[in-house]
């Protein structure tokens, strides 16, 4: 090719990314969004959202926010509230996704806005940390309601839930890995599953309130405990239920028209989503006082054993369905972090591969798994997921930020979606005193020992991405090569 060929095709190549048609990195894109004409319609993308964020925590954790503040008017108005600042991180992850059209969540935008340092410590820290955690507590949840009714009167042992927990995340790595459209399905109809546990609470508790059941509800801002620290942690705790709200980033590139279909699935999706939530704890209350609602151990059970009588088996039944779809949301999302990391040599090269029969990214996935069954094992993970939202708040919040940021060094992007730039500024400070108040309020070392694994990822990205020492590739050229050939799959541009 001539010179003038070279120059046109430059010339191209720098036209396509101004335009923003295509923000990726080669025609695995085109692969992507082939296999997934699931994403059609915005009903999808809905799914997707309400699917992964209603899991376990509104059914068996809603105590925990109504602790910190001690009274049930409180308690809702930090429900609603935890959606509205939801929904606002999401309406700026909107901007974001239509902007940098790129699958990965937070990770694309983080290296668009600060380069390439701050969007590996997130692909560090998800991927090893935060996201194969969640995934793993959300399995080991439904394998505690899975297991529960072959033990009655008893807890179910520990091995149980454990294989059964390790075996959930068997089965929904392989149904990702097979297919795109496969684990879709698989969403959509949990889904609907969940829907129909969480209609059948709400519907029981419009009944019992229309019966005069309201007594719950009388002085419901009495005895309330207010503090800076005290709001902040219930604010965590009910913010951790409504994680996910941002999972549909993760899947930009697999969305048609995402311009269109990013923004209506969060703008119907949360908003949903938080209307559920609110009528739900309005449910329990119709039942249970705040304090019997504190001594419950699971919320939604107690709440069936007393109004569903002799067919309250369906709230762990329906529970079970609720976290299963919950891992399986996250599962299919956070596998494309993994497949983009590994695409901008951040990660192994063999993660950013794709089936060549499937098209899929399964490597990407199978890592995820495997690093999930790992946080299975071990007694006690529960430290980790308490400041589970200690970590994903930085990141969230310094993406929100780039967002700002990019209002005056990337201005010549094109922003289908362009929100107010008030809404960025308030997500971001609450993002600050979301990491700054549990560590004021209840300073521990684990806080430390979290922002430290944070910063070892530095140590990491010099020894193996900026310096890339022969030595590093010589042992993972042919462990690459061998994986290569046992998954069959290629670079994606092999198969466009």
């Amino acid at each position: 090719m001539g010179e003038e060929g070279l120059r046109k095709r430059k010339g191209e190549d720098r036209g396509r990314e101004d335009t923003q048609s295509v923000r990726s990195h080669g025609p695995q894109t085109t692969n992507l969004q082939k296999q997934a004409k699931l994403f059609l319609f915005p009903l999808c993308g809905i799914c997707m959202i309400v699917g992964t964020i209603i899991g376990s925590g509104i059914f068996v954790s809603p105590k925990s926010v109504l602790a910190n503040v001690e009274a049930v008017g409180p308690c809702l108005t930090i429900w609603a509230a935890c959606g509205v600042l939801a929904t606002l991180g999401a309406l700026c992850f909107a901007e974001l996704g239509t902007m940098i059209t790129k699958s990965g969540g937070e990770y694309p935008y983080l290296m668009e806005a600060f380069g390439p340092i701050p969007a590996f410590l997130f692909s560090w820290t998800s991927l090893l940390v935060t996201k194969p955690s969640s995934f793993a507590i959300i399995c080991l949840s439904f394998a505690e309601y899975a297991s529960a009714p072959f033990y009655p009167g008893c807890d179910p042992p520990q091995a149980v839930i454990k294989c059964l927990a390790a075996a959930a995340i068997v089965v929904i790595t392989i149904v990702n890995s097979l297919s795109v459209k496969l684990g879709s399905y698989l969403q959509n109809f949990l889904t609907a599953a969940k829907m129909i546990i969480v209609t059948i609470i709400i519907v029981s508790g419009i009944v019992l309130l229309a019966q005069g059941k309201t007594e719950n509800f009388k002085d419901s801002f009495k005895d309330t405990k207010i503090s800076v620290s005290s709001i902040s942690l219930a604010f965590y705790n009910g913010l951790w239920a409504y994680d996910g709200w941002n999972q549909l980033n993760y899947i930009t590139e697999e969305l048609k028209n995402p311009y269109r279909n990013l923004p209506l699935s969060i703008i119907i999706g949360i908003p949903l989503v938080t209307v559920c939530y609110v009528l739900i704890n309005i449910s329990y209350f119709t039942v249970m006082t705040s304090t019997e609602l504190l001594q419950s151990q699971a919320v939604a059970v107690t709440f069936g054993d007393r109004v569903l009588y002799p067919a309250s088996w369906i709230v762990p039944l329906f529970v079970a369905f609720s976290t299963i779809g919950s891992a399986n949301g996250t599962c299919f999302t956070a596998g494309r972090l993994v497949y983009v990391a590994g695409r901008e040599g951040h990660m192994l090269k063999l993660l950013s591969y794709i089936s060549v029969k499937r098209l899929t990214p399964a490597p990407a996935i199978i890592f995820y798994g495997a690093i999930a069954i790992i946080y299975v094992i071990p007694g006690d993970i529960e430290t980790l997921i308490n400041y589970f939202s200690f970590a994903v708040w930085i990141f969230y919040g310094l993406t929100v930020l780039g967002l700002i940021v990019m209002r005056f060094t990337r201005k010549q992007l094109e922003r289908p979606i362009r929100v107010p730039i008030i809404i960025p500024v308030i997500v971001t400070l609450v993002s600050i005193v979301l990491v700054l108040a549990p560590i004021i309020s209840a300073p521990e070392l684990p806080y430390l020992y979290c922002a430290l694994f944070i910063l070892s990822g530095l140590i990491v990205y010099a020894l193996f991405v900026h310096f890339k020492f022969s030595w590093a590739q010589k042992i993972s050229n042919p462990i690459t090569m061998h994986l290569q050939m046992l998954l069959e799959v290629v670079p994606a541009e092999e198969v466009a």
